[in-house]
C-alpha cells in the first residue's frame, strides 16, 4: 500500500457516507463513495448534502461519487458499508471489479441470518483471492462525519494486515486499533445489538438504571462465552468492539437497537412496522441458535430472541431471568 491510498466505500447509507467523509476530509486518501442509486449519487455530487441520512452535514468537496461498480477497480482498499444481510450480494456484484488481491473491509455488525456464519467466512468464500477484514466498535455515523473523536477496532486474519489497514484508514479524529481476532470483533459487534434491545426493554418498562447496568455486565459475560466457544479470545469483547460498542449502543438514544427495545418495553408491536427493523432483531435468533448448538449459556440473548419471536412476553422473561439459580460470577 502506498502513502496516499485510493479507497472505495461501497454503500451510501449513513455509515458509508460517514466513513467516506472522514477519510476524504483530511486529504490523506483519494476516496470514492459508490452507491446503487444513480439519482442519489448525482444529488450528492451536486450538493454534498442529502437529508435522509446525516441531515445537515456537508460532505467534503474532495469526496467523489459514483453509481458504477467498475469505479472501484483502481482502489487499493475497498470498504463494504452495506448492512450485514446485504454483504454477500454486494460481493457478487462488486467482486468482479476488485483489483488483484485488494483487501475488503466489512463495515457491518451482524451474522448471516440464513447460515449463522460470520461475515468474514461468507466473504472469504465469495472473494477467495482477497484479504477480508472487519471494522467494528463504538461509532455513530453522525459523530464520525462531524469529525468528533471516535475509536474503533479493525481485525484481519493476521496482525500485520490489520495494522496496515488501520493506519491507512485512520485520521486525526478517527482512530483504529488493529486486531487479529476477527471472531471476537465480529461477535462483539453483532451481540451488542441484541443486548442493546434488552437494555431498551428495561428503559421502556421503567425498570431503572441498576437493571441496565446488570444487563450490560452479564451480557458481556455471555458475549465472552460465545466468542471463546467459536474460537475467538474472550478478552476481545472487553475492548472497543465489545464493551465499548455495548456501552454506547445500550445507553444512547441514537441507537436504533435501543429505541427498538424501548418500543418493545412500552408494549408497541415493533414487528408490525411501528419501529425500524434493526440488526439486533436478526442477530438474536441466530445467536440463540449458535449458543444452543455449542452448549453455551446465553440467557439474555435467548430471552430477547423469545420476545421478538413472540414465544414469551416480557413479564415472563423477567421472572425467568430473576429466578435463575444463584451462581458465582
Amino acid at each position: 500500500m502506498s502513502g496516499h491510498e485510493r479507497i472505495a466505500v461501497v454503500g451510501a447509507g449513513a455509515f458509508g457516507r460517514a466513513l467516506a467523509a472522514v477519510m476524504a476530509q483530511e486529504g490523506r486518501a483519494d476516496v470514492v463513495l459508490v452507491g446503487r442509486d444513480a439519482s442519489l449519487m448525482a444529488d450528492l455530487a451536486a450538493s454534498g448534502i442529502q437529508d435522509t441520512a446525516l441531515p445537515g452535514i456537508q460532505l467534503p468537496a474532495a469526496l467523489r461519487y459514483s453509481a458504477r461498480p467498475a469505479d472501484i477497480a483502481d482502489a487499493d482498499i475497498v470498504l463494504f458499508a452495506m448492512p450485514s444481510q446485504a454483504q454477500l450480494d454486494a460481493a457478487r456484484v462488486y467482486g468482479p471489479h476488485l483489483g488483484k488481491h485488494v483487501p475488503v473491509v466489512i463495515c457491518a455488525k451482524g451474522i448471516e441470518k440464513q447460515t449463522a456464519r460470520l461475515l468474514t467466512d461468507v466473504l472469504e468464500e465469495a472473494l477467495p483471492d482477497h484479504p477480508i477484514a472487519v471494522l467494528s466498535g463504538p461509532g455513530f455515523a453522525a459523530d464520525i462525519a462531524k469529525g468528533l473523536p471516535t475509536a474503533m477496532a479493525l481485525a484481519a486474519a493476521d496482525l500485520a494486515t490489520a495494522e496496515r489497514l488501520a493506519k491507512a484508514i485512520s485520521g486525526k479524529t478517527f482512530r483504529l486499533y488493529a486486531s487479529d481476532d476477527r471472531v471476537g470483533v465480529q461477535l462483539g459487534g453483532a451481540l451488542k445489538n441484541v443486548l442493546a434491545i434488552a437494555c431498551g426493554v428495561v428503559e421502556g418498562m421503567g425498570l431503572g438504571d441498576s437493571a441496565r447496568a446488570a444487563l450490560i455486565a452479564r451480557g458481556l459475560a455471555e458475549m465472552s462465552r460465545l466468542v471463546e466457544a467459536m474460537g475467538g479470545r474472550g478478552d476481545t469483547v472487553r475492548g472497543l468492539s465489545g464493551l465499548g460498542d455495548l456501552v454506547l449502543t445500550a445507553t444512547s438514544h441514537q441507537s436504533r437497537n435501543l429505541r427498538f427495545g424501548i418500543g418493545l418495553g412500552r408494549g408497541e408491536d415493533m414487528a408490525a412496522g411501528n419501529g425500524p427493523l434493526v440488526e439486533g432483531a436478526f442477530a438474536a435468533a441466530v445467536a440463540a441458535r449458535l449458543a444452543e448448538g455449542l452448549n453455551v449459556s446465553m440467557p439474555i440473548t435467548q430471552a430477547v430472541a423469545a420476545i421478538i419471536d413472540g414465544r414469551l412476553d416480557i413479564p415472563t422473561v423477567i421472572t425467568q431471568l430473576m429466578s435463575r439459580p444463584i451462581t458465582t460470577e
